[in-house]
């Protein structure tokens, strides 16, 4: 097994594309056609991360959040970043960092939160948009079937977690070519009159690699014809935060107590009491404050995040309890998802809890 097949894996929980633009995601250091001796999972890379790594021989080191995030222009082990780095480079590990990718996943960091609070009727806080792309193409009648279960086989036809089929065959047409043309299938130069049949399909933008392989690979014109448009609907399955129910509502003061312990915090920031029950509640891991209006117009009691600054608890406007965990709390339970996602898709592999507290903020 190579680096890369874990990297496939972890592609298949939360794909790149979906990660958010200013993000830096994806295989950092290293090089992916490394033969795997293990893998070590931990929020943060830092020095002491890599040492761990070394001891329980992982040559990948799977991050959530990336160790490089602005450009480096020099490697003189000056800063932290930059030791990290050389360090991963001396040692031969590779660095994996999945963050916005994993944030905007249905399965991913959020659901982990929403799970912690034992919340229900789980959903989308902030669905991301454009993540869904369709095809169009004309095919010779005789070969629309076989096109049909090429596309199918790389993915296109289901969106999401949904297998509703978008497929659409529409009437034929002719296509027939002149001396200046060449819509052969045969040998170079031969002119056919074909009878075609319009094939247009939906897929997750992700997979338009996949999809246009198939595509070229079945497609029996030297010259495939084909549209590929951007879709503008809200992926309901993909996006930033969660919101959802407490079986049981409880007042504000239990519900904080209660994010103290499934967090693990001493302290929560919060917002001014509004003197009603709390159960509905929206979540967001990490930096959230762009979230308040989204949360507020879900109609949710409270919005647990982190990284609210004094100002963002203005913007409460006694209509929400807002409730700063803290960046590391709300993030913590994430290391967890990927060990047992890991072990279950890879069981010949030593898949390593990191126990390298990486949180930077202390309590007195």
């Amino acid at each position: 097994m190579i680096i890369q097949d874990v990297i496939n894996h972890l592609e298949e929980l939360s794909p790149l594309n979906y990660a958010e633009d200013f993000d830096n995601v994806g295989l950092l250091v290293g090089d992916k056609n490394t033969k795997l001796t293990g893998v070590l999972v931990t929020l943060d890379t830092l020095e002491a991360v890599i040492d761990e790594a070394i001891n329980e021989q992982c040559n990948l080191i799977v991050s959530f959040h990336p160790i490089i995030f602005k450009g480096l222009k020099k490697l003189t082990g000056k800063t932290y970043v930059e030791r990290v780095v050389m360090k991963a480079i001396k040692h031969d590990i590779a660095i994996y960092s999945m963050h916005t990718a994993l944030d905007n996943a249905f399965l991913g960091v959020n659901d982990m939160i929403c799970s912690q609070l034992e919340l229900e009727n789980k959903q989308v806080l902030i669905p991301q948009s454009q993540t869904i792309k369709k095809l169009t193409t004309y095919v010779p009648k005789n070969e629309a079937g076989t096109l049909r279960k090429a596309l199918f086989k790389a993915g296109a036809g289901s969106i999401g977690n949904y297998d509703d089929c978008s497929f659409n065959v529409e009437g034929y047409g002719t296509f027939k070519g002149n001396e200046n043309s060449n819509p052969t299938k045969g040998n170079q130069g031969e002119i056919h009159t074909e009878e075609e049949t319009k094939i247009t399909i939906t897929f997750a933008k992700h997979l338009e690699h996949r999809v246009l392989k198939a595509l070229f690979s079945t497609h029996s014109y030297e010259e495939v014809a084909y549209e590929i448009i951007t879709i503008e609907n809200k992926n309901q399955h993909i996006g930033m935060g969660m919101v959802g129910s407490l079986k049981t509502p409880m007042d504000e003061a239990g519900f904080l107590n209660y994010l103290k312990l499934k967090f693990s915090t001493p302290c929560v920031k919060h917002s001014a009491f509004l003197n009603k029950p709390i159960q509905k509640v929206a979540v967001l891991g990490g930096s959230g404050s762009f979230a308040i209006n989204a949360a507020k117009a879900h109609g949710a009691d409270a919005f647990v995040t982190a990284d609210l600054k004094y100002h963002d608890f203005f913007t409460a406007e006694n209509s929400i309890l807002l409730a700063d965990v803290g960046h590391y709390e709300s993030e913590q339970f994430t290391k967890n998802l990927l060990v047992a996602y890991l072990t279950k898709k890879i069981s010949n592999f030593a898949i390593i809890l990191s126990k390298t507290n990486t949180n930077p903020v202390k309590y007195f």
